[in-house]
Parts: C-alpha cells; structure tokens; sequence
C-alpha cells in the first residue's frame, strides 16, 4: 500500500480535526455523535492508534478489513482495534435520520487499570472471522444506557475518579457485548469470514508447543473447534482464500517443523515423527517424501 493512500490518525485530537470536530474534553477519550461528523474528509484507507466502539444508524459507508467488507446498518455495533487498517469507502451522512456514536479510547488512558491487563481478551476487537455485533432492541436500550453514564462523566469536569469511573463504564459495556455475541454465535449464520490469519495463529502456536505436538497430531477438527466454525465451512474458505484446504495447511506447516527439526537436531526421525504426534513413523516418512520428493533421511544428509 502506498503512503500516500494511507491516513495515519495518532491522537483523538488529530481525528478530531480532520472529522471537523471541536478539540476533545479529553486527550485520550471521546464520544462523538454520528451526526457532528464531516466523514467526506477520512475517506480512504486510515490506520488509528486508538480503540473504538461504534453503533450507527442513518450513516451510510462500509468499512473494509482485508478481504472483507462490512456495510453497517440498523442496530449494528462494531469494534476496532489500534493500528488496523481500514478503508472507509461511500462516507455520507444524512443529518436528519443519522444517530449514533463513536467512543475512542487511546491505548493510554488504561495505563495503571485493570482494564489495560485484560482488554486482549475482548477479541472482537481483532475479529476477521466474524461479523460485526447486530443487536437486538433491549440490547441495544442496555448498550445506550451504559453509553449515557459515560457520556455524563465524559462531560462532568475531569478530577481524579473520572478515568476509574469511565472505565468501569467501559468495561461493563464490553462484558454485555461479549455476551452478545456469544448470543449472535447461536442464533445467526456466520458470514463474511476472513479466517486466514486466526489459522496461521493457531498453526504457529500449535507447532511452537512441544507440549501439545507431543499429545495429538494437528486436525481439521482441531482448528476448526478452536475457531468455532464447521470443518466444512472452514475448508470450503480456506481453499476461497488460499488454493489449499485446511488438511493442507496443517501439513505444510508440519513439514516446515519437521525439516526445521531435521537440520537442527539430533533426533532420529522415529523421535520427530512421534514428536509431531504421529503414532508411526512410517506414516510420517510416507508424508514428508509426498511433500518435499525426499525421505526424512535424504533431506538431513542434503542439507548437511
């Protein structure tokens, strides 16, 4: 991607003044309404060091992660973590019928919190496999009333309880909006999946554990279940993004270990096969021979 087609938005304030909007109350946190926005001047593809938290209606643009384009509408709350580029194309707000709002929150303001320590584990933030969160009505009345509290401490004078106050704010509405999606997981089709990137991660973690290369070997099942979607709809996808199939992945990675293990180490290639959780070594050898037109034997002896 050229420079020159990124925007890079390091502070609230910065995004402040490129979306026409008065200085924040606060350096590292802001609640702006949907309506007091200028997008025409943020379209393109942005990079923001800040955390957001949006619901909109009325406002009509689609935000682009990656491969995947989300056009949000009605009841739709979405997450974004620092430092993910995004492109935002159609930016239009029609003043009349537009609601909503948009919470920034820069990475500093938990500094010192309990927040700060766990706000990982909300990983809708990161999501590329799900969609954004579709609230009901009485979730979205529970959202709007969380939001109100921190609109009112956000407008109350700054002392030294107003971050704890907004925090434990924060942190309740993230909890209700890790239930509701756990809710959305139930009761409505996954969609729009980039998938991608949670495999390479769960790959690379997996091979990465002697712990768990030694119990098991890797499995479609395995993945799929730590990703939560069907082995079918995960293969069908994977071969959408990448030409391979789940099965595939896992064995391309296998053999990158198990090469890595080979020029590396002194084990025998009974040890690594076992090591890599093959119950024979044969089958491991038959493999590695598939994949690379070399025994386990004749590769170690070549790259040595």
């Amino acid at each position: 991607m050229k420079k020159s087609n990124l925007i890079h938005i390091k502070t609230i304030t910065e995004f402040h003044r490129i979306a026409g909007l008065p200085k924040p109350q606060h350096p590292l946190i802001s609640l702006v309404d949907y309506r007091t926005l200028d997008l025409q001047h943020i379209s393109g593809n942005i990079i923001c060091d800040t955390y957001s938290i949006a619901i909109k209606k009325g406002v009509n643009y689609e935000l682009k992660y990656g491969q995947n384009k989300y056009d949000f509408d009605e009841g739709v709350m979405s997450f974004i973590a620092p430092n993910q580029i995004i492109k935002v194309e159609g930016a239009e707000i029609d003043r009349s019928k537009a609601s909503g709002w948009i919470l920034f929150i820069h990475p500093d303001f938990l500094w010192n919190s309990a927040l700060a320590g766990k706000i990982h584990k909300y990983e809708y933030f990161n999501y590329s496999i799900h969609e954004a969160l579709f609230l009901s009505d009485k979730e979205q009345r529970t959202i709007t009333g969380i939001v109100q509290n921190i609109r009112q401490e956000y407008h109350n004078n700054i002392d030294m309880f107003s971050q704890e106050i907004i925090l434990s704010q924060v942190e309740t509405l993230l909890n209700y909006a890790d239930r509701f999606y756990q809710r959305q997981f139930i009761t409505r089709k996954i969609v729009n999946h980039q998938v991608l990137e949670r495999v390479e991660a769960l790959l690379n973690n997996y091979f990465e554990d002697d712990n768990l290369i030694n119990e098991n070997l890797m499995t479609v099942k395995y993945i799929s279940a730590n990703l939560n979607v069907s082995a079918s709809y995960l293969n069908a996808l994977l071969k959408t993004l990448t030409g391979q199939t789940t099965q595939q992945l896992i064995q391309e990675k296998l053999i990158a270990k198990a090469k890595e293990k080979l020029s590396t180490t002194n084990l025998t290639v009974s040890e690594i096969a076992f090591n890599l959780g093959f119950e024979h070594s044969q089958s491991f050898s038959k493999l590695f021979k598939n994949k690379t037109s070399l025994t386990p034997l004749q590769y170690r002896r070549n790259f040595n």
